[in-house]
């Protein structure tokens, strides 16, 4: 037990100081979501997701990421730790830590695909492959269980999928899944469509999934070395001020995910494959295009989130309103 404890203290570490490219949106995107959905909640919304989360079964080790000691002020340690939370569905997939990975790491969570096919040159949607993904479903039951009167620690494995969910279900390609003569069965949300030449070998190669899924790292990469709150708070902050909350307000439709994920995948059928070729890197103009979007993606998932946990932790007596950084 001390020894997974010590190896858990390490990782942590690692986590806080250097920005990872394995998980999620990956971990920056996901990340950059949380933040924006934290300076849309509430101070008191804030501390009762943090004392929920603080409640999780201790198996899942999500209470252990929160690091009490250090010179940072409270406030910046909970945003941190709420942050890290919305990659926790990604950290679970470290099979060194058997007991967690087995009870909670769940791949086919993380995605919807609805499969679909160019006919000449139009998206038609294809109903003979098995459905695959159940995002769109867990989103649901995580929103009901939150909202329900079970207990916190319930709750706070809830709150750490709602947080991965809402940002995995706006990038494009976690609703997609592209069919083709090459791939009858679909591409998987991408990730059989190459980018690199043939021939790549396979540590170098780069797919259309992971593009995306990389797309801040890309265009504002972490060249210092820096902490996550010199790197991602501040391309976080840029995100606000590019798509301000009065701007996105009408595109919000609270609680509605379906109309959610449907954007998603309206994108990946009327832009992501479009001008784009296997085997070959994006142009510089679908590069722009396609970081454009994504920011804008992210930020309409933190603007989704922080509404949904105001409105869901709020006190009775008051009413859900912006919080000011």
């Amino acid at each position: 037990m001390f020894k997974n404890i010590f190896r858990l203290c390490v990782i942590l570490l690692a986590i806080f100081c250097v920005v990872g490219s394995a998980f999620g949106w990956d971990d920056t995107g996901h990340k950059v979501t949380a933040y924006i959905a934290w300076q849309r909640m509430t101070p008191e919304v804030r501390d009762r997701v943090i004392k929920v989360l603080q409640s999780a079964p201790e198996d899942s080790q999500i209470a252990t990421f929160y690091l009490p000691y250090g010179s940072r002020q409270p406030e910046t340690k909970k945003r941190e730790f709420f942050m890290l939370m919305a990659s926790w569905p990604d950290i679970i997939r470290d099979k060194s830590f058997e007991t967690r990975f087995r009870k909670y790491a769940n791949s086919n969570w993380h995605y919807s695909d609805t499969f679909w096919k160019f006919e000449d040159g139009k998206a038609v949607f294809v109903d003979n492959v098995e459905p695959s993904g159940l995002a769109m479903q867990k989103l649901i039951e995580f929103d009901k269980l939150i909202r329900g009167t079970g207990p916190d620690s319930d709750k706070a494995v809830a709150i750490a999928w709602l947080e991965h969910l809402i940002g995995d279900i706006h990038q494009p390609l976690h609703m997609s899944g592209k069919v083709s003569d090459s791939n009858p069965k679909g591409d998987q949300g991408g990730n059989l469509f190459l980018l690199t030449p043939k021939g790549t070998t396979r540590d170098k190669q780069m797919n259309l999934h992971s593009f995306w899924d990389s797309i801040i790292g890309q265009n504002e990469p972490n060249i210092k070395d820096q902490c996550d709150a010199d790197y991602i708070d501040p391309i976080a902050d840029a995100i606000i001020r590019q798509f301000p909350y009065d701007k996105e307000k009408a595109k919000l439709n609270p609680d509605k995910f379906e109309l959610w994920g449907k954007e998603s995948l309206e994108i990946a059928t009327t832009f992501v494959y479009r001008d784009i070729k296997f085997f070959e890197p994006p142009s510089e103009n679908y590069k722009k295009k396609a970081f454009e979007i994504s920011l804008e993606r992210m930020a309409l998932a933190g603007y989704r989130m922080g509404d949904l946990f105001n409105e869901v932790f709020a006190a009775p007596s008051s009413a859900p309103s912006a919080a000011t950084k």
